[in-house]
């Protein structure tokens, strides 16, 4: 091979890697690991049943609530 055919070789690779860009930026790029990331995380998700876990919360939530401090509004009004 000549000099001049490897240049040529060399321009036409260039010529395709600089159109191919943005399709390759989207393959390769940040935005695709962040986007393979994201799907990772997605499928690890699951669905929960409304079944007794739900109740469970229900119930420890009214726990916690009944179990908070309060003020009556005739202690607020003597202060």
């Amino acid at each position: 091979m000549s000099v001049f055919a490897v240049v040529l070789l060399v321009a036409a690779v260039v010529l395709v890697v600089a159109a191919e860009w943005p399709r390759l930026a989207a393959l390769v790029g940040a935005d695709a690991r962040r986007g393979r990331v994201r799907a990772r995380k997605k499928a690890k998700l699951r669905v929960v049943s409304p079944s007794e876990e739900e109740e469970e919360f229900a119930r420890s939530v009214e726990r916690d609530l009944a179990a908070l401090p309060t003020i009556d509004e005739r202690d607020a009004k003597r202060r």
